[in-house]
């Protein structure tokens, strides 16, 4: 007998990445100027904006698949599968003089 799976909704986690997030972009906002100061120095500093911009996408995301999980929308599992069609066989094309 087959067993069925019950999907769990994650709130926990779509509340946890929701505050980091908020987190996130409330100290960016508040403190632009530092943060702009200091990768405005160079060297390894100008990997910061890169850095600063990968952690709060990935937050973010995070959040909003956790969020879509709890609201209940998920990637369908159907595969449609194309019907195999064998190729038609074509008249072999011959080369003629017109004289």
């Amino acid at each position: 007998m087959a067993q069925t799976e019950t999907a769990s909704r994650p709130v926990k986690k779509a509340i946890f990445y929701g505050l980091v997030t908020v987190g996130l972009y409330a100290g960016v906002f508040a403190y632009a100027d530092t943060i702009a100061a200091q990768f405005a120095q160079g060297a390894l500093w100008a990997a910061g904006p890169i850095a600063t911009v990968f952690v709060v996408s990935w937050c973010h995301g995070s959040f909003a698949n956790n969020l879509w999980a709890c609201l209940g929308v998920t990637a369908s599992k159907r595969v449609q599968k194309r019907p195999a069609v064998q190729p038609v066989a074509r008249p072999r094309v011959r080369a003629t003089l017109n004289a």
